[in-house]
């Protein structure tokens, strides 16, 4: 009995304990609003330059070592992905309605606060506090799949039928930056559709193509304020919400979980609470049973 009773308040003590330093992060950052880092990287899309050869596709696929994918039309012959997926971390798709169509690009978008990160409960997603490249460590997954359910762009996708699976998404060809290159989807498009720079400086650059031209597109840089703000940002003439784009507000999904959580785990009154329900339960069932 006695025996009993100090292992459950051991177990009970290292559950408390544990808790309350896994509460710690969230209370420190629930009232943090991110923003962008001062030399954060980036792209803009702009769909009016875009012819849809897709040869960022193939040359995002050459650069991260990504076998091809023939799920998608074509018989099985060809190397094209009607979307991302556990192979394709970049992909042209279009858009086509009675009077007007539009090709558009797909890939991470690399938010300024993203839900992915703030989803991973193991920080095996991590955005780089300089660049602001939002990137994936295994060794830290455990393959809960809680960054898929959070991202609003339904970007992250797990690699099903791997004997170890990957979360698969883009990572702004990070690996290229020693060399002194950039995502080889900028490197390669002959139209100049997407370019790669600092995200400051593409913001600019969006704006004044809307100010020379605002005929030409949606009056809107998608991405500046969306969702708390991207780092790939796009310029359209078709409304955003028409090429899958979600509408969201300026602030992030991942402020609003730290909001919450941040009240709930306040003075980890909440998982001691919990536990010591949970604990006065199970002791009460074991006396019972002792007693019978």
């Amino acid at each position: 009995m006695n025996t009993d009773r100090r292992s459950f308040l051991k177990g009970m003590a290292a559950m408390t304990a544990a808790t309350a330093a896994a509460a710690l992060p969230i209370e420190a950052g629930a009232s943090e609003i991110p923003s962008a880092p001062p030399e954060a990287l980036g792209m803009l899309y702009d769909t009016t330059k875009c012819i849809g050869c897709k040869a960022c596709v193939v040359a995002c696929r050459e650069a991260n070592g990504m076998p091809t994918d023939t799920s998608g039309w074509g018989g099985g012959l060809w190397d094209a992905p009607l979307g991302l997926n556990d192979r394709t971390k970049n992909v042209i798709q279009l858009y086509e309605a009675a009077d007007r169509s539009s090709y558009v690009k797909k890939q991470c978008m690399h938010c300024v606060d993203p839900a992915c990160v703030g989803a991973c409960m193991m920080h095996a997603l991590t955005k780089n506090p300089e660049t602001g490249v939002v990137s994936w460590n295994g060794d830290s997954c455990v393959g809960c799949r809680y960054c898929q359910l959070a991202c609003p762009y339904e970007v992250p996708k797990f690699e099903w039928t791997a004997a170890n699976p990957k979360i698969v998404k883009c990572e702004l060809c990070q690996h290229r930056y020693a060399e002194g290159k950039g995502p080889a989807c900028c490197e390669v498009c002959p139209r100049g559709a997407v370019i790669f720079g600092k995200r400051g400086s593409l913001l600019q650059e969006a704006k004044r193509r809307l100010r020379e031209s605002p005929g030409r597109y949606v009056p809107k840089v998608y991405g500046e304020t969306d969702g708390g703000g991207t780092q790939v940002l796009y310029l359209s003439h078709i409304p955003f919400e028409d090429l899958g784009f979600p509408r969201l507000g300026e602030t992030s999904s991942a402020a609003a979980t730290r909001a919450v959580q941040g009240t709930v785990y306040k003075g980890f009154a909440a998982p001691l609470a919990l536990f010591g329900i949970v604990g006065l339960a199970i002791f009460r069932n074991r006396r019972q049973e002792e007693a019978s």
